[in-house]
């Protein structure tokens, strides 16, 4: 039976997202270190088993066939769909692999990904690199708390897990990332109360205002019969006090892309009764990808 990757597990206080283009000539050495990565990953958090160290990896669709010529195609995986509102952009960016590495040491983290890279250097053109951190109370650099609304238990394993309806990739779970640049300055110009109506939320208590047109109502999907559609948040803030960088890595995690594609036209484009996602006059995204991440037993088959 498939067994997903560890893209369940808790939220951490330490991560890093490496994005990568695989050179032409450099599929064998992907292939041998996807097919290791679980290995490698326990061999560097062995001794250290309260860090929690986790990765993930995400093939795009470009490099699909190119790695994994022998295994379906899955029925959803396109390249990330840009969206050109009246005032904001998402970008698509380039990217063939996603590494989500997470634990509760940034040093976990570090260490797992330099030896990710000693393996793929010379085969690979690194895209992005964020290292992200959890901030106070699992608070992003605007002041909110972030991934409230996140599904758990059986009800996360359904919003994220593809099933029975595309069976060669049970297990497995589509990622699109998004690395935003806030405009802090022009955000802490705003009133406590501004801020708590373009978000949706109270600031100190985390409590939803049911703001109309705000980012939390913008986010919330509904299916034919009603139910909300969820998708799985590990978003990060990161950050260079010195350089005036500060910023947040969006990554979701859903059973379908077409959820988390919903969440974002209705961003950047509105819903009909609201132009954008305020909170877009403050963060500006600067990447975007879609990336699918297969079942574990994918990944580990590449090592025979």
């Amino acid at each position: 039976m498939p067994t997903p990757q560890p893209v369940l597990s808790p939220l951490t206080t330490a991560s890093v997202f490496l994005v990568l283009t695989v050179d032409h000539g450099g599929e064998p050495a992907v292939r041998e270190l996807l097919g290791d990565l679980a290995g490698l990953q326990r061999a560097v958090g062995f001794g250290h088993p309260a860090g929690e160290l986790s990765a993930v990896a995400g093939i795009g669709s470009d490099a699909w066939d190119r790695l994994l010529p022998d295994v379906a195609r899955p029925a959803e995986l396109h390249p990330f769909a840009e969206l050109h509102g009246a005032r904001h952009s998402a970008p698509a960016t380039p990217g063939d692999l996603l590494f989500h590495i997470r634990a509760t040491r940034q040093d976990l983290c570090f260490s797992l990904a330099t030896e990710i890279m000693a393996r793929l250097r010379g085969s690979v053109g690194v895209a992005d690199e964020v290292q992200g951190f959890s901030y106070l109370d699992q608070r992003d650099l605007l002041g909110f708390v972030d991934g409230t609304e996140n599904p758990v238990g059986a009800e996360a394993a359904d919003a994220v897990l593809v099933g029975d309806e595309d069976p060669g990739a049970a297990d497995g779970s589509y990622v699109i990332v998004q690395k935003y640049l806030h405009d802090l300055d022009a955000w802490n110009a705003l009133t406590i109360e501004q801020q708590e109506h373009i978000v949706g939320r109270r600031k100190l208590t985390n409590v939803e205002t049911g703001t109309p047109g705000s980012h939390v109502e913008l986010n919330t999907i509904t299916g034919a019969d009603g139910s909300e559609r969820k998708i799985l948040r590990d978003n990060m803030p990161f950050g260079s006090p010195g350089s005036g960088e500060f910023g947040t890595y969006f990554i979701g995690y859903a059973r379908t892309p077409a959820v988390t594609e919903e969440m974002l036209r209705h961003m950047f484009l509105g819903d009909g009764t609201t132009e954008h996602d305020r909170i877009l006059d403050f963060s500006t995204p600067v990447t975007g990808t879609l990336f699918f991440a297969p079942a574990a037993g994918t990944l580990d088959s590449l090592a025979d």
